[in-house]
């Protein structure tokens, strides 16, 4: 099978899982614009020449993950299959105008559209681009400090913590916060989604080294960010994806797994 190319566009925080170690969950654009997942990724144990950033084309060896039923989901053939990096999609201006020519090309706007979609075997939309026409705030809620015991030491009994090199591989700290969007769609349905992008988790941690520690501060950056910042000023567009558990059964399957805010190429107002 030919290799395939694909625009990176999401990369969701690290999580634990007692079968395959530490991973990311990757998405993003083929050339031909579909979507595409790409999981599991052992994404801090890639050399440093395959850890790809958002916005880089890639190209990988994917198969189906017949694990997974959702049309888009994919994986790399196995753990040690090369990622190489072929380009790059640089910023263009403030308004990412070549980044909107792939991202951009459908965009939902209405939550019971996208939620039918979602249900519907036949279509089964577990990624999506979602505009929505308003956002209320951001919810910050405390959440377990540390990764689950049984997670962590069915890796050690796996022997994942160690590198190539032998030596101990470290953990991902988890984040002891949950982001959520308090959103309206163009009907004014409201709905939470949780954000899940590397990103907020690397803003919060950045933020609290800078504050000494301070949580509340650190919490306090994430909001400005995410609201004064992405909200306010910037043509926000929000990154869906459906988790495989809820897919079927929750009334709303979707978390926020990545941003594109662009500054807006016409004046807006999302409050």
């Amino acid at each position: 099978m030919p290799k395939e190319k694909v625009l990176i566009t999401v990369k969701t925080y690290p999580s634990i899982s007692e079968k395959y170690d530490e991973l990311v969950c990757t998405a993003g654009f083929r050339e031909d614009g579909s979507w595409v997942r790409i999981y599991p990724v052992q994404f801090r144990k890639k050399t440093y020449n395959q850890q790809y950033s958002k916005y880089q084309w890639i190209e990988i060896d994917l198969v189906k993950n017949t694990s997974d039923f959702r049309k888009e989901s994919y994986r790399p053939y196995s753990h040690e299959t090369e990622i190489k990096i072929i380009g790059e999609i640089k910023p263009d201006g403030d308004d990412w105008r070549e980044r909107r020519k792939i991202v951009l090309n459908k965009v939902y706007t209405n939550l019971k559209t996208l939620f039918a979609e979602a249900k519907d075997k036949k279509i089964g939309t577990s990624l999506a681009v979602f505009k929505p026409s308003k956002i209320h705030k951001l919810e910050i809620k405390e959440v377990d400090r540390e990764w689950s015991k049984k997670k962590l030491e069915q890796m050690s009994q796996l022997n994942l913590f160690e590198s190539e090199n032998k030596g101990e591989f470290e953990v991902v700290k988890k984040l002891p916060y949950k982001f959520s969007y308090r959103l309206s769609d163009n009907e004014g349905t409201e709905s939470t989604m949780m954000i899940e992008d590397w990103e907020i988790g690397q803003l919060f941690w950045n933020s609290l080294r800078r504050h000494a520690g301070d949580e509340k501060l650190a919490c306090e950056d994430v909001r400005k960010k995410y609201i004064d910042d992405f909200a306010r000023t910037k043509d926000l567009h929000l990154f869906l994806g459906t988790t495989k558990l809820h897919h079927n059964t929750a009334p709303n399957p979707f978390v926020i797994i990545g941003t594109f805010h662009p500054k807006p190429t016409t004046q807006i107002s999302i409050f």
